[in-house]
Parts: structure tokens; sequence; C-alpha cells
């Protein structure tokens, strides 16, 4: 049985509640792999289970994205070989480490044109910005040349999501909080930047839109934004929330839904779209082939040690990093 330097929590808090340790790595049982990571993705949901804002059982390996070389297979594994490039975004973490034993349902072969930290930093986020753009969508559809809002959009998801939307024909407006942030997501392909530390995000979105209001607005900032987003809808739109950057959304009453323009509202995982092998194949099918066209290109901004990893979580949280960011095992 071989050893893997790993981080673990055994209590909820801040960055400084992660260790480095050494933990045995055994055998794949049916169903699952044995994978050696090669890079490791960091991502805000990672944060969130740290604090116990999402709770797991403790102690806690952190991590919920990476690729590497498959070691060993589990019996009734067929779309993994040992010897396999790799790469997965899944859960239960555990991809702070320098190998782990997971399921293989939702772990997919890494196209050869496509590098290791590339693959760790894009398939969580990656993912992510394809069942918004593709499935999460509002009840009259998009088509090209539609508004969406897309808040932080210079982050890892966001500047995939920019790139996507103006592959797709979609006019994005994207905030962030800071001017190169904007010119940052600009250059990825937003239509339009808003810089909401300087800007009423609200008034510039219904001056962009001829004071229509968008389709959707794809929303992981959470508190902060939330009134605000749902007041840039126009009549029928949907409000994807998918994150809580700046704490999780209050209790609201559902009648100003009614209110605003019969307005939709969903909370999506993207757990629950890579729940089975095939959904989650095509997915990254879809996904692959996007970033191998040159389409979408992958930014990792900053690269951590795994025995750095606290300080990558501190600027995570104080807003620091843009596009992704990997940890090296």
């Amino acid at each position: 049985m071989s050893t893997s330097r790993t981080v673990q929590i055994a209590a909820y808090g801040g960055p400084e509640v992660m260790k480095l340790v050494e933990l045995p790595v055994g055998e794949p049982g049916p169903g699952e792999i044995r994978i050696r990571h090669e890079a490791c993705g960091l991502n805000f949901i990672d944060v969130y289970q740290r604090t116990g804002l999402y709770q797991n059982p403790l102690p806690l390996t952190l991590g919920m994205e990476g690729a590497g070389i498959v070691e060993a297979v589990g019996e009734g594994v067929t779309h993994l070989k040992v010897g396999d490039r790799a790469a997965y975004a899944s859960n239960p973490p555990g991809a702070y480490s320098q190998a782990r034993v997971m399921p293989a349902r939702t772990v997919c072969r890494l196209p050869d044109a496509i590098d290791f930290d590339t693959g760790a930093a894009m398939m969580l986020k990656g993912l992510t910005a394809q069942y918004l753009l593709k499935k999460t969508l509002p009840a009259e559809g998009l088509q090209p040349g539609d508004h969406v809002l897309f808040h932080a959009a210079a982050g890892g998801v966001g500047l995939i999501a920019c790139q996507w939307a103006r592959a797709l024909g979609l006019q994005l407006i994207g905030t962030a909080g800071s001017d190169a942030k904007c010119q940052l997501a600009l250059e990825h392909g937003a239509t339009h930047v808003i810089n909401y530390a300087k800007e009423d995000f609200v008034a510039r979105v219904k001056d962009i839109t001829g004071g229509k209001g968008v389709k959707v607005v794809y929303d992981s900032v959470g508190k902060d934004t939330w009134e605000g987003s749902l007041n840039c809808l126009r009549p029928f739109g949907l409000m994807a929330s998918f994150g809580n950057a700046s704490g999780p959304v209050p209790p609201f009453a559902p009648g100003i839904l009614g209110v605003k323009g019969s307005l939709y509202v969903t909370r999506g995982t993207l757990f629950t779209h890579i729940a089975t092998r095939e959904s989650t194949q095509a997915m990254a099918d879809d996904l692959f082939a996007v970033v191998g066209s040159g389409q979408v290109k992958i930014r990792i901004d900053q690269r951590y040690a795994l025995a750095d990893v606290a300080q990558a979580h501190r600027d995570l949280e104080a807003r620091k990093t843009t596009g992704c960011s990997v940890l090296m095992p």
C-alpha cells in the first residue's frame, strides 16, 4: 500500500485548519480507480467545504477537481485503463492529494492535446459553464444576439463563460470588482463589462438592453447581488444562482417573483448534471471540443505548491485571483 501527501481538515474554520498529512492509498474497489495527480484544481466550493457552509464528514480531504495518470482500475470499470491520462470534477472531495482512490464514474480520459494543468483547471469550472450556458436556460430559450448577465466574469468559471458565450453568439454582460478584471473579461469575449465597485450594475444593464433587461442572470456571488440581479431580468427571465461567494442568499417571499415579471429562479449544482457516466462524458466531450477548437482558452493565472494551500485559499477569498488556479502536488 502506497502513501500520499494529502491536505486534510479535522475541524471547520479558516485556512489554518488545513494540514498536510501522509495518508495510505489502497487498491480501488468495484467501480473505482486510483489516480496519481499531476495537478489539482482550486475552486470556491473548496472554501465552502472548509468553513462548513457545505458540510461533509470529518476528517475531510478537500478538492473536487484534478488531472493525472490512472494507476489502477477496479472491477467493472471499462472506460479507463492503467496508464490513461485522465481528468475529473467529482464528489466526494479528495483532490488535494498526490494520489487517491475514487469513483470512476465522473473521471474522463483527457485528450492528448490538453495538458495536465489545463485539465485540472478546467473540469469543474468548464463543466459548470457548460451546464449554465447549454442547460440552464430561460423559458423562451437563448438565441444568438440575446443579452445575458454573468457576475464574477473574471473568475475561473467567468472567463470560460465569456468565451463560450461569444462562440454561441450571445451578448454577455460581465461584472467584476475592478477595472483590471473588467478588462480581462472584455479580452475573453464579454460584450459589455460593469465594474460594480464603481457603477450601479442594474442601471447599466437597463441602459445596455434599452430598458428591457436580460433573459437570464448567472450569479455565483449570492447575497450581495441577489436583489439587483432580479431587477436586471426581463419578464419571464431566469435567475440562475450557482454560488455564494458573498454569503448565502437570505430567505425571500416567492411573491416578489410575480411582482418583478413572473420570474423563474433555479439553484443548480454541477453534481446533479454529472450524476451518470453518460451525462458526464457528453458534457466533457462538449468541453473538450470547444477547448480543442481554440474557441475557449483556459487561463491559469496562479500555481501553488500543495504545501502552500492556505495561501491559495487566502488569495481566493480576498478576490486576488483571476482565471483559474492549480495546486501542484
